[in-house]
Order: C-alpha cells, then structure tokens, then sequence
C-alpha cells in the first residue's frame, strides 16, 4: 500500500481499501450502490499513469480509476467485478472476455500493439493479413508491417497489430495454410513502413554451369567452388548497381509505370481502362474451362470474367460477386464507377475517373506514379554508368547530412561573439536539437576540386526520383533526365514541373544511393540429384528437426500442422535416405550443382538486382504460373 499511499495520500488509500472492502461484503450490490471516491489534483502525468495501473494491480481489477478534466482520479467499484464476484479479471481488464480496454489496461500488458512473427510459404503478406482479419472480423488496418515480402519463397516478417490479444492471434494458427504466427510481444509503438534496416535473403540458384566444366563429379565441383568464391570477392568488393527490380513494375503486359505516367500526364480515363484490362486468353479458359491451359490460375480466370461482365453490361454487382477478394484495385474502381443513384437508376459517377482512382487504397494507389519515378531512375542510372563508370565527377550529388565533415568550411568561421559583446557558446552536435536536415535529406552537387579530392566514392552517390523537392546533377546527367522524361517513352513530361492539383500525384521527389553493397556474405556450392530436391531448411524445418530432436509433441504437431500435404523437411529427409541409398550402391546418376547464396540488404535494395550482378546476366528466373490479373 506504500506505492498508494505516496500517490494518493494516507486519507484517499484508506478509503480506497474501505470501498473495496465493501464490494467484497457486499458484492450483490449494484456499483452505483458502494458509491465513489475522488482524489485530490495530480498534475504530474506519469503519477496519474502510475495510479490507474497501481489500483487495478493490487485490487486485481475490481477497482475502476478514470481521469477527471481538472486532473483528479475518480475511483469506483469496477461494474465487470461486481457483476461477477468469483470471477478475477485481468490487470486493467473491463468487459467480456476480460480483455484489456483503455490505455492504461494495455499498458500494463506493455503496450497497445502486439508484435508478432509472421512466417508463410508461396503467399502474400496481404493475402495472409486479410485472412487473419477475416477470421477476426477485424478490418486489416488494425495490422501494420515494415513492408511487403515477395509471394514466391519462405519468408518472415514482423507485423503489429493494434489492440489485439495474443491468445486470439495464437487462436488463428489453426486455420492458417502455409502460414504462421509467433513470437508475440506488447509494444507501445506499431510498424511503419521504413522502419527495417533491410533483409537477409539464403537464395538457391539450381542447375548452375560453369565455363571449362569438365571431368568427374569431384573435379567439377572444385571448380564451381573456385568460380564461385573469386565470383563473390568481387561481388562484395564492388557491389551493384542500385536498381529497382523487375517487380516494381508488375508482371504483366500493362506495366504499373505505364499507368503512374498517364496519371501524371492527367490522362485518368486510360489509366482506368488500364487497370480494368484482362487476358483474352484467361477469358478464353473461362469459356472452355475443360480446355483450360493449367498455367492460368482459377483466380487470373475469374478476374478475366468479372470485368468482361462490368464492361459489356456496367453491372457492378454481377461483377464484383465474380471478382477475387485480392484484386483490390479493380474492385475500388467497379465499386466507384458502378454506383447507381436510387431515384434515377443512373450510373452517376461512371465517368469520374479521378474518384475512382481515389477510391483504390492509398498505398496501391501511390504504387502507380513510384513505379514511373523507379523506372526514370533506372533509365538515369544505366546512363550515368555509361558516362562515368566508377569515376566521382562534378555536379555528381552527395546527401548533405552525410558529409559534413568533408565540407570546405568549418565551425570556427562562425561569429563567436554577439552584439552584445558576449561569448556565444554552441551545443555540441549530439546536444543540437532535431533540424529541418535531420528530418528531410537534401542534396549539394560537388564542386571539380570535391571531385577529384578522392573524399567521395561512388557508394557516396545519389541519384534523384524525379519530383519539384528534388536537386537534379549539375553536369551532364541533369540534362539527360529532362530529355528522357521529355521522349515519348518517358512520357513527355518535364522533371522540374512535378507539381499536380491533385495531391496523390504531385511528386516531391528524394533521393537514392546509385551504388549498393551487400553485407553477411556467404555461399555454398551443393550437388544434387533430383530436380526437387530440397536443399536448404526453412526456419519451420529447424524447429520440427529440434521438436523430434527433443521428443516436444505438441511442438511437433503444431509446426507440422502448418505444412499440411507440403512435408518439405520430411521430403528433405527422404532426399537424403535415397542419395544414402545411391552411394552404397554405387549407382550412377547426373549430378547437378547449386549455389546457395547468403547476404543482407538495405531497405529497397532488390536480390534480383544484386544476383544480376553476381552472375554477370546469367540467371534465369523460374516462371510458375501464367499471371493474367493486373495488381494482387
């Protein structure tokens, strides 16, 4: 009661523990019947803070607190406590299921976002949020993640989830195909995206062929490892080109940077007829499903159908009734288009492009005009490499935080004494508070003596993403973003006129680094037999191994649970039994040789960029399935 007692007094604590004496004495009353207290005025806040969760602690929640306007605490008998005498809620709980509500309750609990592990297989992030919120009856903006991982591979990400229970999230698991959640923790602060440093990426590269191949199967693979290895040195010595990867313009035949040039062109109407385009070939399965070719997905076919009905009958409903949930953009924009008044029975919006482009989600939406800034950034930084190859010439830009201490003049230039004649005294910089710069990155192109000083390297180089906030290089790079943006190709657009009435296309504009450098580099060169073979764990195969390993059942059941029919570490085992099998008996078969590649990336840095570099053009991607939709 010391805790009390220092917050509230001796007074207003005894007649804390005589009100809740009285509930326990009395608990067949009603909680207006045991009357309220009120305390005096607690001006400090982490006081206040520290009061509500106090109470609800050491009364196990039966005592309800609420902070007044004029900063006193009103304390009652909680109604939940006395509805049900035998049962004990939980610190800071109130109301069914004895969940936590108010601030204060989470914060006990350690924050109002629960952070969460989310591990899935060959699926979206999205696609595996919006099942959860479905099962939830949540909408899916109650989760938030630092940013999106690709659908085809094992990937794992942390995602928060506001005001959300952990037994309920854990509850989810069951239901969840190739997917699953872990590792929960309360946080006062929820996910952004930006908020990673960047991505640690194991790829295997199959069928891998290296010049002057030759010999047994031993002598082969020393010589992969030797290419392999004087492959990698030079790989993390220079790095790679910074581009944006393939997947930032979509996979199909309209680009995303088509789209997000004709919106900044102001040509809305064919952007929409853009995004609303389809396959005839995915229409064509549709009308002879038993013809079907099994590359186009049940889910591209349906797409196909639903907006064949929206254009040739501007029935939303019948449209949309077909459409797959994860076709977001298409749905907001039949959604918008198709309303119909109810005393006209007209389509009254069919002809509102920008609303219907509005209507998409925010972060799809802004997908389009990024996708365009990317692909004139890659265009400029294919031309800059061109030009200057490594070389750090004048005009080149550097971010201005950055380097500071490189810059020509220093501190000590500053006046050091004011007008009034006294000394004037300067923070130290970790003293200084948060600037403009800090918060903004600007850029300053370097002068000819910067340049060939040897300060600066091209892994300190920036290029701009086009936008009216950006500084364009001052040599001969700057003059080629005006005439690449001004061609037909870029859209006969000009970079320093970014500026748009409308909000979602009107480009600021930032600032990229031209170089990238991976980091935790590490390779291996495997053999193998059969084409699907696995080669590598995932981290669920590491935990089913460690489960066996200890005996753990219910460890066991519940990762296996995820795999379903996709036993990949028992099909793994089975793999190695059989090459077991092949070496006692000495049978012969073609091996083939993988590469097993390890490393770490920044933040918007892409694999597929740095794997271009690494095999010099040699990788071929896998193409699964035919994609006939337009954006999942």
């Amino acid at each position: 009661m010391d805790i009390l007692k220092n917050i509230f007094g001796e007074k207003t604590t005894s007649d804390i523990c005589n009100l809740y004496a009285k509930s326990i004495a009395r608990p067949e009353r009603k909680t207006r019947d045991h009357g309220s207290l009120q305390s005096e005025v607690i001006g400090d806040k982490q006081m206040r803070t520290d009061a509500h969760i106090n109470v609800r602690r050491i009364f196990s929640g039966r005592v309800d607190t609420m902070t007044n306007d004029d900063n006193t605490i009103a304390i009652k008998i909680a109604a939940a406590a006395n509805n049900h005498p035998n049962a004990r809620a939980l610190p800071g709980s109130k109301g069914k299921n004895n969940r936590p509500k108010g601030k204060v309750g989470w914060d006990e609990l350690g924050g109002e976002h629960l952070h969460f592990t989310l591990y899935k297989e060959n699926k979206d992030t999205m696609e595996v949020l919006y099942w959860i919120a479905s099962q939830l009856k949540l909408h899916v903006k109650n989760f938030q993640f630092a940013g999106t991982k690709d659908r085809r591979g094992v990937t794992v990400q942390r995602v928060s989830a506001y005001r959300i229970a952990a037994d309920r999230l854990q509850g989810v698991n069951p239901t969840l195909r190739q997917a699953r959640l872990g590792g929960f923790k309360y946080m006062p602060q929820g996910l952004d995206l930006g908020d990673l440093y960047g991505n640690e990426f194991t790829i295997t590269l199959r069928e891998c062929k290296f010049p002057g191949q030759q010999g047994d199967a031993a002598a082969q693979l020393e010589l992969a490892k030797k290419i392999v290895g004087d492959a990698v040195s030079q790989f993390q010595e220079r790095g790679f080109i910074n581009y944006y990867g393939l997947q930032r313009f979509g996979t199909f035949a309209i680009s995303t940077d088509t789209i997000g040039r004709k919106m900044l062109r102001g040509d809305l109407e064919s952007a929409v007829e853009d995004i609303l385009s389809f396959s005839p070939e995915a229409l064509a399965a549709a009308d002879n499903p038993d013809q079907a070719s099994t590359k186009i997905s049940h889910d591209d076919i349906a797409r196909a159908e639903a907006l064949h009905i929206w254009k040739t009958t501007k029935k939303s409903g019948a449209a949309l009734d077909k459409l797959p949930r994860r076709f977001q953009a298409e749905n907001a924009l039949i959604r918008h288009l198709g309303w119909v008044d109810r005393k006209s029975g007209d389509l009254l919006r069919a002809k509102d492009w920008q609303g219907a482009l509005q209507n998409i989600p925010r972060n799809l939406r802004l997908m389009y005009v990024h996708a365009y800034q990317s692909l004139v950034w890659n265009t400029v930084a294919g031309r800059r490499y061109e030009l200057y190859g490594n070389k750090v010439v004048a005009g080149d830009l550097v971010l201005v935080h950055e380097h500071k201490d490189k810059e020509a003049y220093k501190q000590e230039d500053e006046e050091t004494i004011d007008d009034a004649g006294e000394i004037i005294v300067r923070p130290a910089a970790h003293d200084t508070a948060t600037s403009l710069e800090d918060k903004f990155e600007r850029a300053r192109a370097l002068t000819p003596e910067e340049a060939a000083s040897g300060k600066y390297t091209i892994f300190d180089l920036v290029l701009p993403l086009p936008g009216f906030d950006v500084m364009y290089p001052s040599n001969e790079l700057g003059a080629f973003y005006t005439e690449y943006m001004g061609s037909e190709v870029g859209g006969k657009l000009n970079p320093r006129d970014m500026r748009r009435k409308w909000k979602d296309v009107s480009l600021s504009g930032s600032y990229r680094k031209l170089m990238a450098k991976p980091q935790g580099l590490d390779w291996e060169v495997k053999p193998y037999f059969q084409d699907d073979e696995q080669l590598i764990q995932t981290d669920l195969d590491k935990l089913i191994a460690k489960a066996k390993e200890e005996g753990n059942a219910d460890a066991l059941g519940g990762a296996e649970a995820l795999l379903g029919s996709d036993k990949s570490l028992e099909k793994s085992l089975d793999d190695k039994t059989q090459e077991d099998t092949r070496m006692a008996d000495g049978t012969e078969e073609q091996q083939k040789l993988a590469v097993i590649i390890k490393m770490q990336l920044g933040s918007s840095q892409y694999a597929t960029m740095a794997l271009r570099e690494l095999t010099k053009g040699g990788v071929t991607a896998f193409r699964p399935d035919f994609q006939g939709g337009r954006l999942s």
